[in-house]
This record gives structure tokens, C-alpha cells and sequence, in this order.
């Protein structure tokens, strides 16, 4: 029953269907008055826009100030809010991985199934190169997603097809993505190496197979590298 003055009993009513939960949506905002004017509806958080705002602190900022909080802060929400869509930080990073293989093209591949693998491989490569720290962001997630998941079954298929066997074509499929994210996070943390800090290091005659090969080392540029790897991988 509703409240009632002192002394009296309030008439009966009808109970009130208890409100189903929701989940936390768009910038915290104070209510609003009745007396003023209702504020425009605010606009629905999605995973999607979390995942968007996460891969845009990423670019500006580097992936060591990529946390919830941070991401919480450039929606202008509170961090639940970000935690009732991705759960943890581990599934944001999962889903930010999966983010970066969605950006991978699928058209006008080659019909060569070696040639198509080896093109699959170039385009993942350049997804990753396309965001500051991306290669580094998607080593060690598990990322059991759409986009990842595409991404392996066309490389899988088209080294089935080359090789005629599975079991070679995942392990070879394996090879050229750990090939290419280590390379790739290399080339990325490398920025500003510097060639002949290297030379100088193994000129003094205690290493002299490395100083045998030091033009070797320090000539090819991480493109070169890579192109080179991929060929020795896949033959």
C-alpha cells in the first residue's frame, strides 16, 4: 500500500511490475529536475563503441595506458560501465584484438593457394602495423572471435589446398603468424634504432661470426625481413 497521514489507511493499489535491469548507457549525468526542461536522450554504450574508444586511446597514447579506467575516462562514464560490457581488461584486449583483424581484406586474393596464403599473411602484417603497438597488443590474447577467427580459417584453407594436409597447414600457419608478430613488434618498438650502435658493439673481435654478418644484419629494412621470412616458411 502507499503511504497514508497519520491516522488513516491508505486505499489499496494495484502492485508496480518490478523494472527489469539495464545496462549502464552513455556519459553520467545528475538527473534533471522535473521543473526544467528533460535533457536529450542519451546515447546507448555499446561493446562495439568501447572497443572503438580503447583502439583510439591505443593510437594517441601506446598500449601501456590502455586499462578500463582510461577508456572509462574518454567515454565520460563511469569504469563499471565499461566493466558491464567487456567484464575484465584481459576481454577488452581480447576484443581490441579482434577489432585490429576486422580492418583485414578479403577481395581480390590470389587464386594460387600458396600465393593467397602468402597474401593473407602481408594484409594481417599491415593490420597490425596500421596501430601504434598492434602487433604487441595481439600477442597473448586468445581471441576467439569473428574477425580472428575468419582470418585463421582462410589461411588454414588456403595452406590445406597447398599442402594437402591439415595438420601441416596449422602448423605452418602458426609459424607464419608467430613469424609475423614477433617481427612485426619489433619493427615497432624499433623505431629509432640505431644500425651502428650494433656495428660498433661486435667490431671488437669477441663475436666474430656476428661481425662477419653485420652488413647482413643491419642492410635489410623490416619489410626485406619479413619477405624473406615468409618465403623460407612457406618454401
Amino acid at each position: 500500500m502507499s503511504p497514508s497521514t497519520p491516522g488513516t489507511l491508505a486505499a489499496p493499489t494495484a502492485p508496480t511490475a518490478p523494472t527489469a535491469p539495464t545496462a549502464p548507457d552513455g556519459p553520467d549525468t545528475p538527473a534533471t529536475p522535473a521543473s526544467r526542461t528533460p535533457r536529450t536522450p542519451r546515447t546507448r554504450l555499446t561493446p562495439a563503441a568501447v572497443v572503438g574508444a580503447a583502439l583510439r586511446l591505443l593510437d594517441e597514447e601506446g598500449l601501456e595506458t590502455v586499462t578500463t579506467r582510461a577508456v572509462a575516462d574518454r567515454l565520460g562514464v563511469r569504469m563499471n560501465t565499461v566493466l558491464w560490457h567487456v567484464k575484465t581488461k584481459r576481454r577488452l584486449l581480447e576484443l581490441m584484438a579482434d577489432g585490429v583483424a576486422a580492418t583485414i581484406a578479403y577481395d581480390d586474393l590470389p587464386e594460387d593457394p600458396a600465393e593467397r596464403a602468402r597474401e593473407l599473411i602481408r594484409r594481417y602484417r599491415r593490420s597490425l602495423l596500421a596501430h601504434r603497438d598492434g602487433a604487441a597488443l595481439v600477442t597473448g590474447t586468445y581471441a576467439a572471435e569473428p574477425h580472428t577467427l575468419r582470418f585463421a580459417d582462410s589461411v588454414i584453407g588456403a595452406l590445406t589446398e597447398h599442402t594437402g594436409s591439415v595438420e601441416t597447414a596449422a602448423r605452418t600457419c602458426f609459424a607464419l603468424i608467430y613469424f609475423t608478430l614477433g617481427l612485426t613488434q619489433e619493427e615497432q618498438a624499433q623505431a629509432d634504432a640505431d644500425p651502428a650502435r650494433l656495428a660498433e658493439a661486435v667490431s671488437s673481435g669477441r663475436y666474430p661470426a656476428l661481425f662477419a654478418a653485420r652488413a647482413a644484419l643491419t642492410r635489410e629494412t623490416f619489410p626485406d625481413r619479413f619477405e624473406d621470412g615468409v618465403r623460407r616458411i612457406l618454401g
